[in-house]
């Protein structure tokens, strides 16, 4: 049974966040926020100059502020939700704002 995909209006919602977080916190178009959707998850990928990084996955669990967090390691090329001792770990909060501090901090780009 295949997953069900993120509501196209929480999706819109998404992108919001992201654009505005981009403009707002990072503030250099040269380093911001890349959302993909994929099923339930919304990939949180980081342009830094020319390089695309993978930063984080966040799983739909209902609300637009209450989502499933995974950081992405390098080590294993792989998201791991059970992986919590990395900095910026304690801003992750179920948003999606603290989600890209964290991905910040832990990968500051």
């Amino acid at each position: 049974m295949a997953k069900e995909g993120i509501p196209r209006e929480i999706r819109r919602q998404a992108e919001e966040i992201i654009e505005r977080f981009n403009r707002e916190e990072i503030q250099d178009p040269n380093h911001c926020y890349l959302p993909r959707f994929r099923g339930p998850h919304l990939y949180l990928d980081r342009r830094d100059h020319e390089a695309v990084s993978q930063i984080a996955r966040l799983t739909f669990k209902g609300e637009i502020d209450n989502w499933g967090f995974a950081i992405f390691k390098y080590s294993s090329m792989r998201y791991d939700p059970h992986e919590w001792m990395f900095p910026g770990g304690g801003l992750v909060d179920g948003t999606i704002e603290g989600a890209m501090r964290a991905g910040l901090d832990a990968y500051p780009g």
